[in-house]
């Protein structure tokens, strides 16, 4: 097993991949003059808009304000319900009650920790107005049969694909040809701003409305404003919001989103040697593509069956005594304390999932020999 010398190097859970290239495009745009949402925020939507192949690309200050807007957008208010999975980060749930709709839990797949149409099937209802399906940890959900369920009873999909840039759902990128979708750059996701987000559409009418209800509900814009000179008299078309980026945000987005092609293809080599290795251990299983697309493993999760000698909580004790960080699995989100008072159902799989998952370390300048430090210690604790 590792030794536990203090002096063993730590190894974080994740660690973005910034460099001078970042700053310096952050140095540019504070020299510019232009640091609120501005030229680079529209060059950030334009790169983003081709890599993924949407029709649009509207940024916003973090995932969970994209979300809120794409309720908006949607007319999701108080007397609707939507659909949500347990097993996600609670800014999913919360992004409901921002619009004052109720979230309704369904469970989840126990191969990939995503929503499905036979998990979302039983808690459709009457006032279901939407379901907000999650591409867990990166891997993408099944659109598909969601689609087939959702699309002829009228209700939304909405993707939140916060940890999902650069995955695949049938050959295509996430967010290529949905109509609403909200993806993070969170210091914890792949491609990173610090903070913000960005919404994908399938049409530039609804970037349009998006575009207006992220500033203010403002007819013109402050930068088209600038831009046209004169005396440009703006009104105040709808309740909006103050969820802009800012342009040194966009700059280092810029950078960032250049790197996509190389963050992913190193995620998934690292992700390929833990399979490996996993493969070999008793009582436990890796996160893993699924049938219909890739994943960029932006949480590497691995469930620890019944019969493995150690807790999850213990397994990660035992990580932490060797300097190695490590997460809790997913949340699930209907057990916290927030969420008291909304109603929900039997949700097995979701609890089953949180409770005996861990998440390790994965990111893009993790070297082998650390990574063969983490394999170490589950080895000989599977043994």
């Amino acid at each position: 097993m590792t030794s536990t010398s203090p002096d063993l190097a730590p190894i974080p859970i994740i660690r973005p991949w910034l460099g001078e290239e970042e700053a310096e495009a952050a140095a540019e745009a504070v020299r510019s003059g232009w640091v609120a949402q501005g030229p680079n925020v529209v060059a950030f939507e334009q790169a983003f808009r081709d890599r993924v192949g949407s029709a649009d690309a509207v940024a916003v200050s973090s995932c969970t304000t994209g979300l809120h807007l794409a309720l908006v957008a949607l007319g999701v208010g108080p007397g609707d319900e939507v659909v949500v999975p347990s097993f996600s980060f609670i800014a999913t749930t919360n992004a409901v009650r921002y619009v004052g709709a109720t979230p309704v839990f369904a469970d989840v797949e126990p191969a990939d920790g995503n929503l499905s149409a036979a998990t979302i099937a039983p808690v459709v209802t009457p006032r279901t107005r939407a379901v907000l399906v999650v591409h867990q940890g990166g891997v993408p959900a099944d659109l598909d049969g969601i689609h087939a369920l959702c699309d002829p009873k009228g209700i939304a999909v909405v993707e939140d694909a916060a940890c999902a840039i650069g995955s695949t759902h049938r050959g295509r990128l996430v967010g290529a040809d949905s109509e609403l979708v909200v993806f993070s750059f969170h210091p914890r996701k792949v491609v990173t701003t610090g903070e913000g987000g960005m919404i994908t559409t399938s049409g530039t009418e609804a970037g349009t409305r998006l575009r207006r209800l992220r500033e203010h509900g403002m007819s013109v814009s402050a930068a088209d404003r600038h831009r046209m000179g004169g005396v440009v008299v703006e009104q105040y078309l709808e309740t909006g919001f103050n969820y802009r980026m800012t342009d040194i945000q966009a700059a280092v987005g810029r950078v960032q989103l250049g790197k996509l092609d190389a963050l992913v293809a190193r995620r998934r080599e690292l992700a390929a040697r833990y399979q490996a290795a996993i493969s070999e251990m008793p009582g436990l299983r890796a996160v893993a593509d699924p049938s219909w697309g890739t994943t960029i493993f932006q949480s590497f999760w691995v469930l620890l069956d019944d019969g493995f000698p150690l807790s999850r909580n213990e397994l990660m004790a035992r990580f932490a005594e060797v300097a190695i960080s490590t997460r809790r699995g997913i949340m699930a989100s209907h057990l916290e304390p927030a969420c008291a008072g909304l109603a929900t159902g039997p949700l097995p799989v979701t609890e089953t999932l949180s409770a005996s998952s861990i998440i390790l370390p994965l990111y893009h300048d993790l070297s082998e020999a650390d990574q063969d430090r983490v394999i170490d210690v589950l080895a000989a604790t599977a043994r």
